[in-house]
């Protein structure tokens, strides 16, 4: 799996802690790195799903060399719970979500997720439905600054979308090349050495491929699969993936306070939850990661355990 370096891939592996004989879930299979280390470390099995069809087409090797233990399903994480019931699967001892776009698509210009190459303005993880280009060409100017501010947290987004609408009124556009340079030109170079168009590129991409909604109903899809004891961990890159799960985790493991004395909400018995945080708070990655890998450095790593009073195995 060349170009792909799995992100904080042992403490990954740490907290989901897969043993002979379980089964698990890589709902983000993308480039096989966490898929590959979990087969290696146990003799269980591992369903894999993706969205990417690129992506199972280029895990047909792993599942070459894993005979019988990987099995890979194409379609969105958050419908884990109707693709495995096709396949008989109700109960699972683990899972994994690494969010994002993989370094696969980010590299290929043809997919069109990176103004670092210029390309066809895409950003489609499953390569069907309404485009990047679609939206930056026919959303109305106030949509689109919804939008960017929205999904890109980009402060600055109805000068951008302005621009937008006014270089699309002298041509579509059509390309990564050519939305990078329509936004650099309204912005000033970022203090922090980021491209002025990474916010923008983050909004659109999030949007266009509906990634926050399926977090949520990824988080609420796993959690319902976890057999007594399962882990489910999950690997963010940015705050609004990351604000997603800490507030799924937290009020799971009944972490959300008490009422206050005065509501009569804290009268009443609290349910004890059914789980626990494994991690008190985002794991990081270590420096050393960080320099050898630059992607790394904005991830986040949250996992949560099933108690074994929470349902019968």
């Amino acid at each position: 799996m060349s170009g792909h370096i799995p992100v904080m891939l042992n403490e990954v592996l740490a907290n989901l802690a897969p043993r002979d004989g379980g089964v698990y879930l890589d709902g983000t299979f993308g480039g096989g790195g966490y898929a590959a280390a979990i087969l290696e470390q146990a003799d269980c099995t591992l369903w894999a799903i993706d969205r990417d069809p690129e992506a199972i087409e280029r895990g047909a090797g792993l599942v070459a060399r894993f005979p019988g233990r990987l099995h890979l399903l194409h379609g969105q994480f958050g419908d884990m719970v109707s693709l495995l019931e096709q396949v008989g699967v109700t109960q699972l001892d683990g899972v994994v979500l690494d969010l994002g776009v993989s370094s696969f698509q980010i590299d290929d210009p043809d997919r069109g997720f990176s103004f670092r190459h210029d390309g066809p303005l895409d950003m489609r993880m499953g390569k069907q439905g309404t485009s990047a280009a679609d939206l930056v060409n026919t959303l109305p100017e106030s949509a689109l600054a919804d939008v960017l501010y929205k999904y890109g947290e980009e402060r600055a987004s109805r000068r951008i979308a302005h621009a937008i609408v006014a270089a699309r009124s002298e041509a579509p556009i059509e390309t990564t090349g050519r939305l990078a340079e329509i936004i650099r030109s309204v912005l000033p170079p970022d203090r922090s050495g980021n491209h002025p168009a990474t916010r923008s590129f983050q909004g659109l991409r999030i949007k266009v491929n509906d990634e926050l909604q399926q977090i949520e109903d990824a988080l609420a899809a796993a959690v319902g699969l976890l057999a007594p004891g399962g882990k489910l961990v999950v690997v963010a890159f940015h705050s609004l993936e990351d604000r997603i799960v800490k507030r799924f985790m937290t009020e799971a493991a009944g972490r959300t306070g008490s009422p206050s004395r005065h509501n009569p909400a804290g009268l009443l018995t609290r349910e004890t939850p059914n789980f626990q945080l494994l991690t008190a708070r985002a794991l990081r990655p270590g420096d050393d990661e960080a320099n050898q890998n630059p992607r790394s450095r904005s991830a986040r790593l949250r996992a949560l355990e099933r108690l074994d009073k929470g349902r019968a195995r």
